[in-house]
């Protein structure tokens, strides 16, 4: 079974649970479009040192005539001991100048999702990287993007988006972050805190991160009056929780919400059943010492994530609702007009989903045949699977059951209820929709020898941001698309408003049926305005009950 319940929730926490995997997509090594570039450091960088004075101390980076790197510079103190669980303090000072030639270590991983088996992994991993450009001669500051790492929760890291070409071709700073994930970062044992004050360490990590942004920045040519959050998939989350977490309030000018969507927040009575069967099966059963006991563990004891969810076979972690950190469910929160009131950009890829079922076929050796499409709808849709059969046919599909169930699902988990969360957005601030519509983007090899197309699923719009390596190189079409989407995100990034010189007008979202969305396609971006016909949104607004 691959996910269950008909709820487009239950459908997205599925989803995240394998998001990890979807490093795989995300690649490392050469990038396609600079040739040298890796996944941890600026291209071609000098032996020349750079230095900059933060609060805690001082950071050599490295420098070329093009872009400045400083990485694995500490935000908060290592979460050891008597902080593990808790959440950050503050970064304690350094003398001398601290080496910032390469990204810090990684969060601890889940295990069966890390690609790199554990290596450079410790739980003094909460460092940033800072991209950008060279000093300006006038003085003048540059925006700030704040980029939060995808991975489920459970995987992923700060090294994997190198930041080189939205750094220089945007002439924007760009900050990426680790954060605690799976137990370490989310763990909700009653013992932990009072009340209701437990849980969300890792959100509250990327708290401390745009704290230190605020109070460190301008010392690398940053403006911290002019920051912009963005995240995606795990990280697009992540945003949405910061929209509507009180501690988040005044930290951030814009948000970007990719591949994200709100609504995969755990509640905090079922988060503490869970986090107390954890602590018993980590022999830390014993209330009246629970918290010692888990501050105390080794390390390898607690990479196992906590699961808030069983859904068939698989399982999420994550944030936690309910808690102080995060007191609403951010999309009911969203709803009631609660989320902050900056300018929001928001976007999926066309055809999420199918990266989701790729890795159940190449991982778990799932088939997905014809005649066992009822069953998958059944098990994933409940009683609504008759009516999903007529919504998504299988000869609409060429027959094919790996492609109408990806459709469904990235509707319904995905491209609707970004939909909904745009339109819940647009009375308070404007918001810009769009949707990354490459029918054949750079996509790493297992994945294009699959018996059905993958198309422009989850995640691969980010080499078009980010230089990454791991596929084919790119199309001249394809390069032109991505130096468009570079100047769209900069360009929101420094205004709130997304442009390109050459480019379509971008309008903002107003609520209606027949919203504006940019289409982002290497033949000519476009914008559409069927894109909740598409998607059969109104079809699915009417399952959410």
């Amino acid at each position: 079974m691959l996910v269950s319940s008909a709820h487009p929730r239950k459908l997205l926490q599925r989803a995240a649970a394998v998001a990890a995997a979807a490093l795989l997509v995300a690649g490392c090594g050469l990038d396609s479009h600079s040739e040298g570039a890796t996944a941890g450091a600026p291209d071609a960088v000098t032996a020349d040192p750079a230095l900059v004075h933060t609060a805690s101390g001082t950071v050599r980076g490295t420098v070329n005539p093009d872009l400045r790197f400083f990485g694995g510079i500490p935000y908060a103190a290592p979460p050891l001991g008597a902080l593990r669980f808790r959440p950050p303090a503050p970064a304690p000072p350094w003398d001398g100048a601290r080496d910032g030639a390469k990204p810090g270590a990684r969060c601890i991983q889940d295990p069966k999702g890390d690609l790199e088996m554990g290596r450079n992994t410790s739980e003094d991993c909460l460092t940033l990287n800072v991209w950008t450009p060279p000093v300006q001669a006038s003085g003048e500051r540059r925006p700030v993007l704040v980029w939060l790492h995808g991975g489920g929760f459970i995987n992923g890291s700060s090294s994997i988006y190198n930041s080189t070409r939205l750094t220089t071709r945007g002439d924007v700073v760009v900050v990426t972050v680790n954060y605690r994930l799976g137990a370490l970062g989310f763990l909700a044992h009653p013992a932990l805190g009072a009340g209701s004050d437990v849980g969300n360490y890792g959100l509250a990590d990327q708290q401390a991160a745009l704290r230190w942004v605020r109070d460190n920045i301008a010392a690398f040519g940053g403006d911290p009056d002019k920051v912009t959050i963005a995240g995606e998939s795990a990280g697009g989350m992540s945003v949405c929780d910061h929209l509507v977490a009180p501690d988040s309030a005044g930290l951030f000018r814009g948000a970007i919400i990719a591949s994200g969507p709100c609504q995969a927040q755990g509640a905090l009575p079922e988060a503490t059943d869970a986090s107390l069967a954890y602590a018993q099966a980590a022999g830390c059963g014993d209330p009246a010492v629970a918290a010692d006991c888990l501050r105390s563990l080794p390390v390898d004891k607690l990479r196992k994530p906590v699961w808030y969810y069983g859904i068939g076979e698989n399982m999420l972690s994550g944030p936690v609702a309910g808690t102080t950190l995060l007191p609403v469910d951010p999309m009911r929160a969203i709803s009631d007009g609660g989320a902050a009131r900056v300018p929001v950009m928001i976007g999926t890829t066309r055809d999420e989903f199918t990266l989701f079922v790729a890795l159940q076929y190449l991982r778990a050796g799932k088939r997905f045949h014809a005649d066992a499409y009822p069953r998958l709808l059944e098990s994933t849709f409940g009683a609504d699977a008759g009516a999903v059969t007529e919504h998504y046919p299988l000869d609409r599909y060429g027959g094919s059951a790996a492609v109408a169930y990806s459709t469904a699902v990235t509707d319904a988990a995905f491209a609707c209820v970004a939909d909904r969360i745009g339109d819940a957005l647009v009375a308070d601030a404007p918001v810009y929709g769009y949707e990354f519509a490459d029918p054949a983007p750079p996509t790493p090899d297992p994945l294009r020898k699959l018996p059905f197309p993958v198309g422009a699923s989850h995640s691969l719009d980010l080499r078009y941001i980010f230089n990454m390596g791991g596929a084919p190189p790119p199309t001249p079409p394809q390069v032109a698309l991505s130096d468009q989407m570079i100047d769209y995100w900069s360009s929101f990034v420094r205004d709130g408003r997304p442009s390109a010189d050459g480019a379509p007008e971008w309008p903002a979202l107003t609520g209606g049926e027949h919203d504006p969305r940019m289409s982002l396609r290497p033949d000519g971006s476009r914008l559409v305005t069927d894109y909740d016909q598409v998607h059969q949104c109104a079809f699915w607004a009417t399952l959410q009950h």
